[in-house]
């Protein structure tokens, strides 16, 4: 381990192919026995990212460290074979004329505690009785739990997860992502780990990375992610919401259309400022009697809660989520509250209208023309 702790560093990063730049200027720090993860939609550069950790696509700017031992930088690449890193596939990738336990052994056959190796890791991934069968005698996650068993048999300093819960179903990705996050914890393994899907990534990672265009918005934990949002993207991409439009009173404290809504800390605009402030469903909750009221214009029941889409009474739409059994028709009208501690604002885009409200699609446009401009 490095003298600092940090097992993984991506130092302004940059990758493509030919004359096309897929991944600019990327910085990532991941600390020994963290998991991260690499989130954003397709084409966002994650998976790009992490082929060139594992030494599959030269790096055209800035290099990689592992362990504290440079491994990518132009014009010099430590072959992927030479740099300590296991690799899980989203397609398994398992040896279909291979068993089990010859799958799992594959790249340690010359260690002589191969044996040994094989069977403890067989145990710790559940599969201690499917040693003797063949990769289509198991179900896909049996495969996917031998495809994280064959990665780890080489101990190696970091373990690269590319989409691996991806082709299974959803109450089985749940259960599995959260087995492999209890396993590489339980053996202090580094991982990174790319996916799209952010309820994945949430679930397994400590740190997250959030990509548009090949550009890192944000790393950090699932938390702030979701609470502080650094950029407009980050805050669409991640959970739900609606921008409201609002002025600054104070360098905590906005006024809206739902009234004065104070944060938990301060921002750098001056007072007066047109912001835009994002509302997710748990920053609006029910309470009645209220003098704040919103008619309900959808419903979508989850379980323990229901989702519903209200219509403020200058025409604005915001979520709030209930508890399930306090139930509510289309068209009715409620009483409503703002709990949002964590006030998440930016510097308002386009009109400057204190009650002109926008969704975050109208948000992301305006913040790409400005870009373009």
């Amino acid at each position: 381990m490095s003298s600092n702790g940090i097992v993984l560093e991506l130092n302004q990063l940059s990758c493509g192919y030919g004359d096309t730049t897929v991944v600019s200027q990327l910085d990532i720090h991941l600390r020994a026995g963290d998991i991260g993860c690499l989130l954003g939609p397709s084409g966002c550069g994650k998976t790009t990212t992490l082929r060139a950790i594992a030494g599959f696509e030269p790096v055209t700017g800035g290099h990689i460290q592992l362990d504290g031992r440079e491994i990518s930088r132009p014009g010099q690449q430590v072959p992927p074979e030479q740099r300590q890193i296991g690799m899980v596939f989203q397609d398994y990738a398992l040896f279909p004329h291979l068993t089990v336990e010859d799958n799992v052994g594959f790249g340690i056959n010359r260690d002589p505690q191969r044996r040994k190796v094989v069977k403890e890791l067989l145990d710790l991934v559940k599969l201690g009785a499917y040693g003797k069968r063949y990769p289509h005698e198991l179900s896909g996650g049996q495969q996917q739990r031998v495809a994280l068993a064959r990665a780890l048999a080489p101990d190696p300093k970091l373990l690269l997860l590319d989409e691996p819960f991806s082709n299974l179903d959803g109450e089985l990705r749940r259960r599995l992502s959260a087995e492999v996050r209890e396993i590489l914890k339980s053996r202090g393994i580094s991982a990174m780990l790319v996916t799209h899907d952010q309820n994945e990534a949430f679930s397994v990672s400590d740190h997250v990375g959030v990509l548009k265009d090949g550009k890192l918005q944000q790393w950090d934990t699932p938390y702030n992610l979701y609470h502080e949002p650094a950029t407009p993207f980050v805050a669409s991409f991640i959970g739900q919401g609606y921008f409201i439009r609002g002025q600054l009173l104070s360098p905590d404290t906005v006024q809206t259309e739902l009234g004065v809504i104070r944060g938990n800390r301060a921002y750098q605009l001056p007072a007066g400022s047109a912001v835009d402030v994002l509302l997710r469903p748990d920053d609006i909750v029910g309470q009645e009697p209220s003098s704040l009221k919103a008619v309900i214009t959808g419903k979508t029941f989850l379980g323990a809660t229901t989702l519903y889409r209200l219509q403020l009474p200058t025409g604005s739409t915001v979520e709030s989520i209930f508890p399930s059994h306090d139930d509510h028709a289309v068209g009715e009208s409620v009483g409503i509250r703002i709990a949002a501690d964590h006030l998440v604002v930016f510097a308002a885009r386009g009109s400057v209208n204190v009650h002109a409200q926008l969704p975050l699609e109208q948000v992301l446009d305006n913040e790409n023309a400005a870009e373009s401009a």
